[in-house]
């Protein structure tokens, strides 16, 4: 049996001042894999929201997945509402793909934003 690779990249993205991220190392996950979660923190109690976007490989620009207001409700485009959850806290939060496959292999970045 042949096993489809789906690589999951992850990075940081600074919006305001000099804060400290960190965020989940890279992975590399099978096509099927039941649960991916990318886990993001920061260092700056006054960001209030936690954003979420994706990057595909030869894609001039990022799609913005969706955003939560620290212990709010998150709020989805459109395009990823069924298959992506957003889990936020005051300055920590996830981004969770349920069920990865192929078509979600991309670079995942994490930002915080006052507003």
């Amino acid at each position: 049996m042949i096993w489809k690779q789906l690589c999951i990249s992850f990075c940081y993205l600074l919006l305001l001042h000099s804060v400290t991220f960190e965020q989940s190392s890279a992975q590399v996950v099978k096509d099927g894999t039941k649960e991916v979660t990318i886990d993001c923190s920061h260092d700056d109690s006054s960001l209030q929201y936690m954003l979420w976007y994706q990057h595909k490989p030869g894609s001039g620009s990022m799609s913005l997945i969706g955003y939560a207001v620290a212990n709010g409700e998150p709020n989805y485009e459109v395009q990823f509402k069924d298959r992506f959850q957003i889990k936020s806290g005051t300055q920590k939060g996830s981004l969770i793909i349920p069920t990865a496959n192929l078509s979600d292999s991309a670079v995942y970045f994490c930002a915080a934003s006052t507003q």
